[in-house]
């Protein structure tokens, strides 16, 4: 069975930064389906608003007001994604949540997904 598991949430003032991880277990991180989404937990997972992916071409895309502040590595030999949020506001609040799956030909079909990491801003 796929299992991902956040870390790295808690609590930063307004400016700061913060590092997600992601770790997996039973599915591999390579070039493409893999990424974070904000939202709560009792939201169905189709609502979760994007934050940065890796589509299914191998593209970066970003929601709104995340690029040039957040960007997605990956160590492919730890197996362990991350995301790096800088210049954070209160905006960028909520639970954060690692997705992986597969490609279609066109999108991604993300049915993994971790538990969530919390992630609060304050001034």
């Amino acid at each position: 069975a796929v299992d991902l598991v956040e870390s790295g949430g808690g609590t930063v003032q307004a400016g700061g930064s913060l590092k997600l991880s992601c770790d997996a277990s039973g599915y591999t991180f390579n070039q493409w389906c893999a990424g974070w989404f904000r939202g709560t937990p009792d939201q169905p997972r189709d609502e979760r608003e994007k934050v940065v992916i890796i589509d299914g071409d191998a593209q970066i895309q970003y929601g709104g007001a995340v690029k040039g502040r957040f960007t997605i590595p990956k160590d492919t030999s730890k197996n362990q994604l991350y995301l790096h949020m800088n210049n954070l506001s209160p905006e960028d609040s909520g639970t954060y949540y690692c997705a992986a799956g597969y490609a279609t030909p066109y999108e991604c079909s993300f049915g993994y997904w971790g538990r969530g990491t919390q992630v609060t801003v304050v001034t």
